[in-house]
């Protein structure tokens, strides 16, 4: 089994704060074996992560966190950066035709640009698979839903940290049973639902925290855009 860490926010999300550099040396001293780095709506962190894992011995996998018409979707083993703003089935087709698989984050937190206050349960199955556990949660009702719903629809279910700062990477995690140690086979495996979750909840200071330094990221991004 593969321990993998799906949902990371770099520096260059408008609400990450670490580098590329600095996210791997914390992914790697707590033994995760491969690796994405969804920053939104922005693929320049799969460079420099596909340069940068082996080195640790962990694998790369390419992504980003799409921001589709409905919500956020994790594009995971794209070979090219999805364009924000399409309905979220042609997101879906786009992230398909660029070699990848869909994953839907936090689909029931509306706050968060859950897709399911959007589009309805049929068209969310189109994904590949669900994140049933963030470890960006208060009451855990969220991810509870989300596992509920992808069980109700045969749904491969993933975990991720959704971590912005690097401290929080490997707070939650995907075990995937994949025929190989490659990007390719383990989304492969993560598609055909040979996983199963490990997370724990991001401890509410450091949710704070976060949450404080991504608004004010946010707004300098806005000044300097």
């Amino acid at each position: 089994m593969s321990v993998v860490e799906l949902h990371v926010h770099s520096e260059y999300s408008y609400d990450g704060r670490d580098p590329v550099e600095l996210i791997v040396a914390q992914a790697a001293a707590i033994g995760v074996d491969a690796l994405a780095i969804t920053d939104h709506d922005d693929f320049r962190a799969a460079a420099e992560l596909q340069e940068l894992a082996p080195q640790e011995g962990i694998i790369p996998i390419p992504g980003m966190e799409v921001t589709s018409a409905a919500g956020h979707v994790l594009a995971l083993g794209i070979d090219e950066p999805i364009p924000p703003g399409l309905r979220f089935d042609v997101t879906l087709d786009a992230i398909a035709e660029a070699g990848g698989i869909s994953v839907i984050p936090h689909p029931f937190q509306r706050s968060r640009h859950g897709v399911a206050a959007k589009v309805d349960a049929t068209a969310m199955a189109a994904a590949d698979a669900v994140e049933v556990y963030n470890s960006r949660l208060l009451t855990g009702r969220s991810n509870r839903r989300a596992a509920s719903f992808a069980r109700s629809r045969g749904l491969a279910a993933t975990a991720g940290s959704d971590a912005h700062i690097a401290e929080m990477v490997g707070q939650a995690v995907t075990h995937v049973d994949a025929t190989a140690d490659d990007a390719e086979s383990i989304l492969t495996a993560v598609a055909a639902g040979a996983t199963t979750v490990e997370g724990s909840r991001t401890p509410w200071r450091i949710s704070l925290r976060q949450f404080a330094g991504g608004v004010r990221r946010r707004a300098e991004h806005l000044i300097w855009k």
